[in-house]
């Protein structure tokens, strides 16, 4: 039933990887000479003032992303099937398990651009992966709850 608290986590599941879309992941500013690196979903950016130094496609992250989101809906909606609903959290975890791993990736192209001594701050859109892996998590062991009160029903009968 889509009305399950694991239907809750999902859905906040899905719609932090969504935002994370939007958001900047991480961002290194120096004020004296303007340098800026820049992390989102979608580019890792290094400027200087108003000129971009260097521009590397970070898509994969986006792909990633949105492909979370989508697996995060569709699990949510796959609540006749509580082990295809389990399968898919797993598949989701595998998935924002590489978004982590290739975002701190990432996070350390950037930490090289400019001024290593100088450390880099997090964006909000960093912490949305693991939210996101928390909320699939807690999602997965209600569903594995519910299979367990059904499988014992079953039983009774």
């Amino acid at each position: 039933m889509i009305q399950r608290i694991q239907s809750i986590f999902l859905a906040i599941s899905a719609i932090a990887m969504f935002a994370m879309l939007f958001l900047p992941l991480w961002q290194k500013f120096n004020p004296e000479t303007e340098q800026r690196a820049l992390l989102t979903a979608i580019e890792l950016s290094y400027t200087e003032g108003s000129d971009v130094k260097q521009h590397i496609y970070t898509f994969y992250i986006a792909i990633l992303a949105f492909a979370s989101s989508i697996i995060s809906v569709g699990s949510l909606f796959s609540y006749h099937n509580r082990m295809k609903q389990m399968k898919l959290n797993m598949i989701n975890s595998l998935v924002l398990a590489i978004t982590i791993g290739i975002t701190i990736y990432f996070l350390f192209e950037g930490e090289k651009m400019f001024e290593v001594s100088k450390q880099g701050q997090w964006g909000y859109g960093f912490f949305c992966v693991p939210v996101a892996l928390f909320c699939n998590s807690i999602a997965n062991r209600f569903i594995r709850k519910d299979e367990k009160l059904v499988r014992s029903a079953d039983r009774l009968r």
